[in-house]
């Protein structure tokens, strides 16, 4: 049943000979197809390495990807990626440059991540082939909009919603049955901070909440009904660090009882994340809840029976059927990854798999 009792949130850190051919692909010292020969045979690998290690959905790691949603983003039609401006900020720390802009109208044609996805399908073998990309909301929050372009938001609204449509109906016909929105865009609402950030924009945290809750719905209306689609939400990750803080609770209404999703991957691994009190506003026997109560962040093994003791917390607001554990976050939201070694990434998810085993089984 997706999503699995262990699951995970898609990026694994990058293996050296993947880095250094990018490195090597950005200078000019290699072809696009010969960096494209070593993307293949690493995401062969980690697929394998996944499933040896207990995964049942695996990915192909983002591993053609420099960040994990701008590039997905920067392949839509009338959006384009570039360096000229910094990274987002993070907490006492400054991303490299790049980001994205619209530079036209907003559609979905075409893109190079659905022939990736078939590569993973294709080498996935008896295991699931999950799918991640930016949920809708991280085009309109996290861009440069250049007004020449959209001088009415309503219409860039509906442009994006009609462009994600075609891309999820892309990847269904691609054979995506597992696909996952990421999205911190929410996080914006879980703070006063990022409620004055919102205001700076000219923009009403209420009414934004309305329109996030909008963009996913909407975007999901036309979705097959035997597409799978959850949602990743946190509050950012970069070289272990962290973008936000703040509990669920101001769109707890919304995140658990109004958005038509089929499981929900929720960062619970610190005090920035607030309790489990919001989750009493899941109001569907359907939807899945994946708990991210073990942090990507660090390679050290949370307690045990700790983990244990905050599943039980958490079912006693949605019942213990309807819950999954995982890592609060992928291993490598972008390329430069967090800091722990390839063995503590795998060993934290074969801990996620053995806690699973103990709790429902």
């Amino acid at each position: 049943m997706i999503p699995f009792r262990n699951d995970h949130v898609g990026s694994f850190l990058r293996p050296a000979d993947l880095s250094q051919a990018r490195e090597q692909y950005k200078s000019g010292n290699i072809t696009y197809e010969e960096l494209r020969v070593v993307e293949d045979q690493e995401i062969i690998r980690i697929i394998e390495k996944q499933k040896e290690n207990g995964v049942f959905a695996v990915t192909d790691g983002e591993f053609r990807r420099s960040w994990w949603h701008f590039d997905f983003l920067g392949g839509l039609d009338g959006v384009e990626l570039y360096e000229e401006i910094d990274g987002p900020q993070f907490h006492n720390m400054q991303t490299r440059k790049g980001g994205i802009r619209v530079v036209g109208k907003v559609d979905f044609s075409s893109h190079p991540f659905v022939k990736d996805f078939e590569f993973l399908k294709k080498h996935a073998g008896d295991a699931v082939a999950k799918q991640t990309i930016p949920s809708p909301n991280m085009l309109l929050y996290r861009l440069e909009n250049d007004a020449n372009i959209y001088t009415d938001r309503e219409q860039f609204l509906q442009d994006t919603i009609a462009a994600y449509q075609k891309a999820i109906q892309a990847f269904y016909d691609g054979g995506c049955r597992y696909l996952q929105l990421d999205d911190t865009a929410w996080a914006d609402l879980f703070s006063e901070a990022g409620h004055d950030k919102l205001r700076a924009k000219g923009l009403e945290p209420a009414e934004e909440l309305k329109t996030m809750q909008r963009m996913i719905n909407e975007s999901l209306s036309h979705k097959p009904a035997d597409l799978v689609v959850t949602m990743h939400i946190c509050r950012g990750n970069y070289k272990s660090n962290y973008f936000s803080t703040g509990g669920y609770d101001y769109a707890s209404e919304v995140i658990f009882g109004g958005l038509n999703v089929d499981g929900l991957f929720l960062e619970f691994d610190d005090e920035r994340s607030g309790g489990f009190e919001p989750l009493k506003y899941v109001n569907r026997k359907d939807l899945k809840i994946v708990l991210g109560l073990l942090t990507s962040k660090t390679g050290e093994l949370e307690d045990k029976e700790h983990i244990k003791a905050r599943i039980a917390e958490a079912a006693t607001y949605v019942p213990l059927e309807q819950l999954c554990l995982s890592p609060q976050c992928g291993f490598s939201s972008t390329e430069e990854g967090n800091i722990l070694t390839e063995e503590q990434q795998w060993r934290k998810l074969r801990y996620v798999k053995e806690i699973a085993e103990e709790v429902w089984n």
